[in-house]
């Protein structure tokens, strides 16, 4: 996993959820994944390992790592 700087990740997207496990952002101007280059719909950052994650669709997904945080890029089929 390449490392990402996600303070300048995320000042391009827009926040949408936090919780104790996990927080969320919208990418609404179509931000390049950094593991594929391809645009990414959603970024959700793990705050505690192990997250689960409960997916209402199926969805690709590129995983990244910042301090030791697992980063996850959703892409929609």
């Amino acid at each position: 996993m390449d490392e990402v700087d996600l303070k300048s990740l995320v000042s391009s997207l827009t926040p949408q959820e936090e919780n104790q496990s996990i927080k969320s952002y919208q990418n609404t101007v179509s931000v390049a994944c950094p593991a594929c280059d391809e645009p990414f719909e959603d970024l959700v950052v793990c705050k505690q390992n192990p997250t689960s994650l409960n997916l209402s669709m199926q969805l690709d997904l590129c995983v990244g790592v910042e301090d030791d945080r697992v980063l996850i890029f959703t892409h929609r089929q």
